[in-house]
């Protein structure tokens, strides 16, 4: 197995904020808005550098879409910000007419996703919104891992021409992609190659996958381990390709077993190469206070779930060849 180490943890949030900064300086018509977020959402030092081109909106998420829309048709390229929940089950409409339909350039910005906001508790984590997101047309969903990846996806998106939800957290979580790597929205990234079983993840579920990864060696078990960062579109060739040597594959992710990763993979299988699923995912369930280390272990996202789940997976494959 390829060995990941971390020097620092970091939380995703501030990977955003920092490549928020680097495009105010890099490309003029860049502009940022907030909901009355902006300490929490790490927009403070593009507020600062660039007072002209940041509009605090203040506690009005609808109006916030609908002005980064009207944005567009001026050639700017909006980035707004605020919590994952507001962000798109508070403003579904707007995102919808406004912005998906119109097909507007706009790039939402989500901080604070998942069950890892913690104590907020359930009114404030959202964990529907990759699949109300991916389900509009034309909607770009990226959910990456760490801060190194999220603000090279945050400088991406900007190079896109059309609308992306950008979904990221507040837990500081392992640093250990590089920072000066290239983001390239729609590519899968291997991290360790294997044989035995697949398992695809997402967000903070990637550094747990690596852990699990290294439990499974300790098993005899070589599992590939690929970052899903884009969910859609899918790199849908990465997930067959691996299946098809594996022959049996986990999904992982911070979001509801229903309309996220797990179904998108399941999706692509169904119609190419159906194989043994087995999904790591929050289970019909709204989300509670908390802190994040305590609800990751009571909602079954740790990497004693994700090795379970790969054995799982295993177990299936082989009854599966043994009726063959």
């Amino acid at each position: 197995m390829k060995k990941y180490t971390y020097t620092e943890k970091k939380d995703t949030r501030s990977g955003f904020g920092a490549g928020l900064l680097e495009l105010g300086r890099t490309n003029p018509d860049v502009v940022a808005l907030c909901a009355d977020l902006t300490g929490s959402l790490k927009m403070d030092a593009f507020e600062k550098e660039f007072p002209n081109r940041f509009f605090q909106v203040g506690i009005a998420e609808a109006n916030m879409i609908g002005i980064a829309a009207g944005m567009t048709i001026g050639g700017k390229i909006p980035f707004t910000g605020t919590f994952a929940n507001f962000s798109t089950g508070r403003v579904y409409d707007q995102i919808r007419q406004s912005v998906a339909y119109s097909d507007k350039n706009v790039k939402i910005c989500a901080s604070h996703a998942g069950i890892t906001l913690g104590e907020d508790g359930a009114t404030h984590q959202i964990l529907e919104d990759i699949g109300m997101m991916r389900m509009l047309p034309g909607m770009v969903v990226i959910n990456p891992c760490d801060y190194n990846q999220t603000k090279a996806a945050t400088i991406a998106i900007a190079k896109h021409h059309g609308p992306v939800y950008l979904r990221f957290g507040r837990p500081v979580v392992p640093v250990f992609t590089d920072a000066k790597q290239v983001f390239e929205i729609g590519k899968a990234v291997m991290l360790n190659e294997g044989v035995d079983v697949s398992i695809f993840a997402t967000g903070h579920l990637v550094w747990k996958a690596l852990e699990a990864c290294e439990i499974l060696e300790s098993k005899g078990i070589n599992a590939e381990i690929i970052n899903i960062h884009t969910i859609k579109p899918l790199d849908e060739a990465a997930v067959l390709r691996s299946v098809r040597k594996t022959g049996c594959a986990v999904s992982a992710e911070e979001h509801q077993i229903h309309g996220g990763l797990g179904d998108a993979i399941a999706n692509v299988l169904s119609r190419n190469f159906p194989a043994p699923l087995e999904y790591v995912a929050v289970n019909d369930s709204f989300g509670e206070s908390g802190t994040p280390e305590q609800l990751m272990k009571k909602y079954g996202l740790e990497a004693e779930n994700i090795v379970h789940a790969a054995e799982a997976a295993l177990k299936r494959k082989k009854q599966e060849f043994s009726h063959s």
